[in-house]
């Protein structure tokens, strides 16, 4: 509690000092003052709000035998995590159109062949890109989404999955709730669906285990944080998805200053618009957040028991996470006494082959991605399923499909 009034503080002047240096450069004076309880004329959504903020508050006892954790994916500059408490699953966003055979691989590797939920947090490629190849290797109970949708081939074949499966898209309602395991998932926003940029309609959700609590906010700007702010829902969390992969818009401080996580998690990559920004980096840094990334450190793996949550990258657990400038990658520790390699006559680099998860035809002899929809039409006894490079796929004597041209 003292480190969260400590941090507020450090926050609140970092605003006034940011107010007072612009001259007279305009701040909307509304972002520095406390949200203020919105005026809500519907009864049913007043009663609405008052129980969801109690269910935030108010910690589930766990059983002794229930786990949590979240696999935030590296699938680039895209966001993709897979929630899993007790038995049930859950993925929020699935990378870029050419990440669904990742996320086809990730979801075999991890032996899950049926998502308890689906959620697509906004209809942009580098979000809902990936779930066609998600829902072609699992079923779904339950596919979220927001209302405003888009006419790009990824959302339309995402769209197409699901009806595939005999399920209609749901809009989550702001301040309602589902039980996921032993965790509560609380949909906190869209609020306005409609918003002139797609980032403004992001499903932005809290998932509360025991006394952790973790916030995704998609690609959310400011003007849906200061919607979400409006309706003073309790915003605390151990663990924040820093939104729109750490832009100058999102995550303002009067957001962050709700939010006070403990750790946030960037995903991120290789990207022309500077994101993360150092406006976003500093942001965090003043509030004494630990920042994890996964362009620097791969998937990020979060566990909770209920108190506390241990964070561990796949790579790069050490290195400095929260400035714009790339540090150099950990490399092992030299051993002692080991013989100096002679220095030898470089042969030319041969680039590598990358390695894909295909779906095959024994059938037919055709090859394909795992979102091809051609995979939905062919029947189980007849997919192989490969995880290898291309030129190894075809040497085994298949041929590409010419829809999906793997």
């Amino acid at each position: 509690m003292l480190r969260k009034r400590l941090c507020s503080i450090v926050l609140l002047l970092s605003m006034v000092f940011m107010l007072t240096a612009c001259g007279t450069d305009t701040i909307n004076t509304a972002d520095l003052t406390e949200p203020q309880d919105s005026v809500v004329t519907d009864l049913a959504s007043a009663e609405k709000d008052t129980d969801i903020q109690e269910e935030l508050k108010t910690p589930v006892e766990l059983d002794e035998n229930s786990s949590f954790e979240v696999h935030y994916l590296d699938v680039g500059q895209a966001d993709a995590a897979l929630v899993l408490c007790d038995d049930k699953t859950m993925l929020i966003d699935g990378g870029n159109p050419g990440d669904s055979s990742l996320i086809a691989a990730y979801l075999k590797k991890h032996s899950i062949s049926h998502l308890d939920y689906v959620i697509c947090s906004h209809a942009h490629d580098d979000h809902v890109g990936g779930l066609p190849g998600a829902l072609s290797v699992a079923t779904a109970g339950a596919v979220y989404a927001p209302k405003t949708e888009n006419d790009i081939k990824s959302y339309q074949s995402f769209k197409s999955k699901t009806q595939a499966q005999g399920l209609t898209i749901q809009n989550p309602v702001p301040g309602s709730s589902i039980k996921f395991g032993s965790s509560t998932v609380a949909f906190l926003g869209p609020i306005t669906e409609n918003s002139s940029d797609l980032n403004n309609t992001s499903i932005v959700l809290k998932i509360t285990y025991g006394e952790t609590s973790f916030l995704f906010t998609g690609d959310a700007e400011r003007e849906e944080e200061q919607d979400i702010l409006a309706k003073n829902y309790d915003l605390s969390a151990t663990v924040l998805k820093v939104g729109h992969h750490g832009s100058e818009n999102s995550t303002s401080y009067v957001f962050l200053r709700e939010i006070m996580p403990e750790y946030a998690i960037i995903s991120v990559g290789d990207n022309n618009y500077g994101h993360p920004t150092e406006e976003a980096l500093s942001r965090l840094r003043d509030a004494d957040v630990k920042v994890y990334r996964t362009d620097l450190q791969g998937d990020i793996i979060v566990k909770s028991n209920g108190k506390k949550v241990t964070v561990a990258p796949s790579k790069n657990a050490n290195i400095e996470t929260n400035t714009t400038v790339k540090p150099k990658e950990e490399t092992p520790p030299a051993i002692v006494g080991a013989p100096v390699p002679q220095e030898q006559k470089q042969e030319p680099a041969q680039s590598q082959e990358a390695t894909h998860s295909y779906i095959a035809n024994s059938n037919t002899g055709k090859l394909h991605y795992a979102g091809c929809y051609s995979v939905d039409r062919m029947k189980e006894s007849n997919k192989v399923y490969m995880t290898c490079t291309r030129s190894e796929a075809l040497a085994r004597g298949y041929s590409p499909c010419k829809n999906c041209n793997p």
